[in-house]
């Protein structure tokens, strides 16, 4: 994959176009640029913007040479990228952020988790910013692109603009969000979920520990945050703070590219929902113990996998979805009968009761197979459960709009991945 000058392109437009004020409109004005216009706030045909939009000129070299450097602090070799929130390779890449805002022009902060932020002001510096971004963590193995062009994207954008003279009447802010990645304390969009004034996440996170039994403010405290305090509630932003918010991302599925689609328009952000699960029965050998007189952890938790998906099955709408995506077994020997088993469930739909449904269902199987198999089952913990997200319909026209502006075939969809932008929705005026 190489970053095409239109799909970026795409983006810059998009972010003149972000704040929710109608500006007084001529008669034969061009209608795309009326739309972004009563989007936008920003006066694209003042004197101080003379250029046409389609010629705005994206550095697409110099952002894929950012991209692959970006992509070498990784703990594993090209081309796969793995980067573990507040790991050295993580403190490395965040530098590298912070340089090409500082490069950008862009002011600066951090708070207390790492969320980064490059602000440019406006010249009415008082009104709701708006503001885009994405992150920069990487589950092993992952790809180079995953968050990282939302974050190296939307600076590339500024750039242009203040190449063009340019100047925003609402300030525009760049964030880079800390772990959206849930690989090292299994806490998806981490950052973006304490900017949004989680009171239950940052009590959470006073005793939350790593699989090295590394507690998150030592990790924090290790990568040069949280120091001298275990408040994390400087971390929560008032809503309101911004008017606007846009994440450029990879599709993380097949559609676009099986259809030859440029573009992909979110109307909606599917609702996620996580789940823990353990069973707990009696360990033996696996030859000495006759199987009528077993109870078996690791055959409970199998049947459980099928129950997820049977249930997620029987919803009766393609958009709910069901993962068990880690089963671990103790002690985890051939020759060993599980004593106990381990489940993380992820199940998300576009419609929260229907989600919430098929949750119910399967604690409802956990607690029948634990009856039949005779285990204990000893956790069924819901570890979050969240609203789904709408796009705002201005949000939605302008994208059409900037599409057709560049010629690029677009389509609506539905977001089954979830992303920052899920919890930033609940910032927005």
């Amino acid at each position: 994959m190489v970053l095409r000058v239109s799909l970026l392109t795409l983006f810059l437009l998009f972010l003149l176009h972000c704040c929710p004020e109608a500006i007084a409109q001529g008669d034969g004005e061009d209608p795309t640029t009326k739309t972004m216009e009563d989007f936008s706030g920003y006066p694209i045909r003042e004197p101080n913007f003379p250029y046409s939009l389609s010629s705005l000129s994206v550095d697409t070299q110099s952002l894929q040479k950012q991209i692959d450097e970006l992509s070498t602090f990784s703990d594993t070799p090209s081309p796969s990228v793995t980067r573990i929130l507040y790991s050295e390779k993580d403190v490395l890449a965040r530098r590298y952020i912070k340089n090409l805002m500082g490069l950008a022009g862009l002011y600066v902060r951090e708070d207390a988790i790492g969320n980064i932020f490059g602000r440019w002001d406006g010249y009415e510096p008082e009104l709701a910013a708006v503001s885009t971004g994405s992150h920069i963590d990487a589950i092993p193995y992952s790809g180079k692109y995953d968050g990282v062009v939302g974050v190296l994207g939307a600076i590339e954008a500024i750039n242009v603009l203040k190449r063009s003279g340019f100047k925003p009447r609402k300030s525009l802010e760049v964030i880079m969000f800390t772990s959206e990645e849930p690989t090292r304390f299994g806490i998806s969009c981490l950052g973006s979920r304490l900017m949004a004034g989680s009171e239950e996440l940052e009590r959470a996170l006073k005793k939350t520990v790593d699989k090295e039994n590394i507690s998150f403010l030592d990790a924090a405290k290790f990568a040069g945050y949280a120091k001298g305090t275990e408040d994390l509630s400087s971390v929560f932003l008032k809503k309101g703070k911004y008017s606007a918010f846009v994440e450029l991302h990879i599709e993380q599925g097949p559609i676009l590219e099986e259809e030859g689609i440029s573009v992909g328009i979110v109307t909606a952000i599917a609702a996620p929902a996580s789940i823990k699960v353990d069973f707990e029965g009696n360990g033996g050998h696996a030859g000495a113990v006759l199987m009528p007189n077993r109870n078996d952890a690791g055959l409970a938790a199998a049947e459980l996998a099928l129950a997820v998906e049977k249930h997620v099955l029987e919803s009766g709408s393609i958009d709910t979805v069901g993962t068990v995506g880690i089963l671990a077994l103790h002690p985890g020997a051939i020759n060993s009968i599980p004593s106990k088993s381990h489940l993380e469930i992820d199940t998300r739909d576009i419609d929260e009761s229907r989600r919430n449904n098929v949750i119910k269902k399967i604690h409802q199987s956990a607690m029948a197979i634990a009856d039949k198999r005779g285990v204990k089952l000893s956790e069924f913990q819901i570890v979050n459960q969240d609203p789904p997200a709408l796009s705002d319909e201005s949000i939605i026209k302008a994208m059409e709009a900037a599409s057709q502006e560049l010629k690029l075939s677009h389509k609506l969809m539905i977001s089954r991945a979830y992303h920052d932008s899920l919890f930033m929705a609940r910032l927005l005026t």
